[in-house]
């Protein structure tokens, strides 16, 4: 079994004359890019990849068994392969599944690198939810930066917020079905409460952003079933 990282802190900044913002950026890029190498020696380079299921708001009862359909994924799960949930977002005020691969795709990803996306009402529904092929075939993800980031990205499932966490603040529908999902999903993986990041919590970047609202959700995930 894979192990677990410790406790996740910021790499040292590096002395010099870049401004904080520039290194912040290098820094990203640099092990994006360590990891995106990483992927294509273990998925080659074959045609992207954006298939997956669409899912609507939880309209009626909002409640997490009704997401039970994600469970049926198209490959066996295993016990014991996930290990931890990542929570990102897109940067972007529109965006949606197709847009944010090709994003991926332009960084050498095998199409879109989220295992979740979740909609604002630009680009997708607000609330709805994307499940990506990564999910669906039980494949690595392609979204973590940081000194574990090829480790989360082999190991942890990721879930993308459409929107820009440090410009606006995340819809309500998007934050309900955000807790929905990482709940069901740590009841039926048998994830400990405490694996589950911001982005920021592993890598010098603003992801999922200021505005978005750690305590509380953080407060509703320990509180979930």
């Amino acid at each position: 079994m894979p192990r677990p990282p410790r406790n996740p802190e910021r790499s040292p900044r590096r002395a010099g004359a870049l401004s904080r913002r520039a290194r912040v950026w290098l820094s990203l890029t640099t092990a994006m890019t360590t990891v995106g190498g990483t992927l294509l020696l273990l998925e080659g380079r074959p045609a992207p990849r954006l298939d997956g299921l669409a899912l609507a708001p939880l309209a009626a009862t909002g409640s997490p068994a009704t997401l039970e359909s994600i469970f049926a994924t198209r490959a066996p799960r295993q016990d014991g392969r996930w290990h931890g949930i990542v929570i990102h977002h897109s940067g972007s005020a529109v965006g949606s599944p197709a847009s944010i691969g090709a994003q991926h795709e332009a960084r050498g990803f095998r199409g879109l690198g989220h295992h979740f996306v979740i909609g604002n009402g630009s680009g997708m529904g607000d609330g709805d939810l994307h499940v990506g092929y990564r999910w669906l075939d039980q494949l690595p993800g392609a979204h973590a930066g940081g000194p574990d980031g090829a480790w989360h990205n082999l190991n942890s499932l990721s879930i993308c917020l459409v929107g820009d966490g440090n410009r606006r603040p995340f819809t309500a529908a998007q934050l309900r079905r955000l807790v929905e999902l990482t709940s069901v999903l740590c009841r039926e993986l048998g994830l400990p409460r405490d694996r589950v990041y911001l982005h920021s919590d592993l890598a010098p970047t603003r992801d999922p952003g200021m505005l978005f609202p750690a305590v509380e959700f953080a407060e509703q995930v320990r509180g979930g079933n």
